[in-house]
């Protein structure tokens, strides 16, 4: 029976591959062989140098869009989410006070504040880009908000027929504000700056790839022209000088448009998003102690702390502190939200509403203080119109500090957006620019040894 047998490898006999590396090294100890390896190394390297630039600058160009168009703006209505939140809680315990029958504008006011953060939220589920936190939190939102609604209208159902049980309802839908309703609306807002503060990172963080590929790519070019010297005598190779020169070019324009868009960025962070967000947080204190103060007169004091003072005015008290620090007059402590609003602020259109703001504020505790002492001395009407009232009451001194806070933040928004756009601006049509000189860096370097090589023909 034939059988089949592979015959052994010819002695001597190369692959192909072995055979071509052989005839590579070869033609690299002649001239002409090393000027094409040069020039296709010289080309390689240039061609490298601007796509990792394209890429890298690519990169933050995207992340300095995402800062003014997707993560501040997201920011921005997580803030109003809450701020709308907090204000319609307030709202409601105003109307409350009011007795019977609420004034229409405080049943507008209510509901332009629900249907503000309702419509917000359904922007923000459109917009979260699938963050697990923000989508939590907002799905917590949109479950608990319809509870939160029903109950006050219970309330005022309730309150309307006189009943003191409204009183109970309204306790009840302000703990559900605090406990539920408000804690995921910060953790949104959290979540979302935290969102600001990580694109910020992207579209600052140097493009170190892009420069140690322009570094070596010149540096190569260097060696190329310096060695074209010593084995030709010649000053100049145009091709070679071209290429270096394109290469130069990119470089200073990565480095330069690099460094403006990031201080473009740093100043909208310093003065624009850190003001907003230090802003939004006097704003919801303000609420707040609002808030409280609305309804340590509907509470009259049946919810107490664990050391038996009242909680809601426990709670005013510490709003205040934390707006403008401790005492009742004079100016606002530098830890205090409008004492590092003021300091973040880097021109006399950003302090002035601010001071306005903290002027309101003292008149707001001294109107406050008034209304207490009547309290406590049994005069209820006497504190309620102190509260309340059309003139000289705390309510109106907490609306002049809400419009001196939305002035600021209208100013700071601008600041911002002036300043990102300046910066992501630096960045625009240098990806596209780097690789069409890098194309013509590689073209020169083929070219400028292309003419050494004509000189062997």
């Amino acid at each position: 029976m034939p059988t089949s047998s592979v015959s052994p490898p010819v002695p001597g006999r190369r692959t192909a591959w072995a055979e071509g590396l052989d005839e590579l090294r070869a033609a690299a100890t002649t001239e002409p062989g090393r000027l094409r390896v040069i020039g296709a190394v010289l080309a390689l390297l240039v061609v490298v140098f601007g796509a990792v630039t394209a890429w890298q600058v690519s990169g933050r160009a995207a992340a300095a869009d995402d800062v003014v168009t997707h993560s501040q703006p997201l920011t921005s209505d997580a803030a109003s989410i809450y701020r709308s939140l907090a204000d319609a809680d307030t709202t409601a315990a105003a109307g409350f006070l009011a007795g019977g029958e609420e004034s229409r504008t405080t049943r507008e006011r209510y509901a332009t504040d629900i249907a503000t953060a309702s419509a917000l939220l359904v922007k923000a589920s459109a917009n979260s880009r699938g963050s697990d936190e923000a989508g939590a939190q907002m799905a917590r939102l949109n479950s608990r908000l319809p509870r939160y609604t029903g109950l006050v209208e219970t309330a005022r159902a309730n309150n309307r027929q006189g009943l003191p049980l409204g009183g109970a309802y309204l306790r009840y839908a302000n703990e559900q504000m605090r406990r539920e309703l408000l804690p995921a609306a910060r953790a949104l807002y959290d979540a979302e700056t935290d969102r600001l503060t990580a694109d910020y990172g992207k579209a600052e963080a140097w493009p170190w790839y892009a420069l140690a590929a322009g570094a070596v790519a010149i540096g190569a070019l260097g060696w190329a022209q310096r060695r074209h010297y010593r084995m030709t005598n010649r000053v100049f190779n145009h091709g070679l000088l071209a290429a270096t020169a394109a290469s130069v070019a990119v470089l200073l324009w990565l480095v330069a448009g690099h460094a403006t868009a990031r201080a473009g960025l740093t100043d909208s962070y310093q003065h624009g998003a850190r003001s907003l967000r230090v802003l939004n947080e006097a704003r919801i204190d303000a609420l707040q102690a609002r808030g409280d103060e609305n309804l340590t007169l509907v509470a009259r004091g049946a919810v107490l702390t664990g050391a038996r003072q009242d909680f809601y005015e426990t709670g005013f008290r510490s709003g205040m502190t934390d707006l403008a620090g401790p005492g009742e007059q004079g100016a606002a402590a530098a830890h205090s939200r409008l004492g590092a609003a003021l300091a973040l602020a880097d021109d006399e259109a950003g302090r002035r509403p601010v001071r306005t703001a903290l002027a309101q504020v003292r008149q707001w505790q001294a109107r406050h203080a008034e209304a207490r002492a009547a309290d406590d001395k049994g005069d209820y009407e006497g504190a309620l119109a102190k509260v309340i009232g059309p003139d000289g009451s705390t309510g109106e001194s907490f609306d002049r500090v809400a419009a001196g806070l939305q002035q600021a933040l209208e100013h700071e928004q601008e600041q911002f957006r002036s300043s990102a756009d300046a910066g992501r601006g630096a960045l625009g049509g240098l990806p596209v620019g780097a690789g069409v000189l890098a194309g013509l860096a590689a073209l020169g370097a083929v070219l400028g040894i292309g003419r050494r090589l004509a000189e062997y023909r």
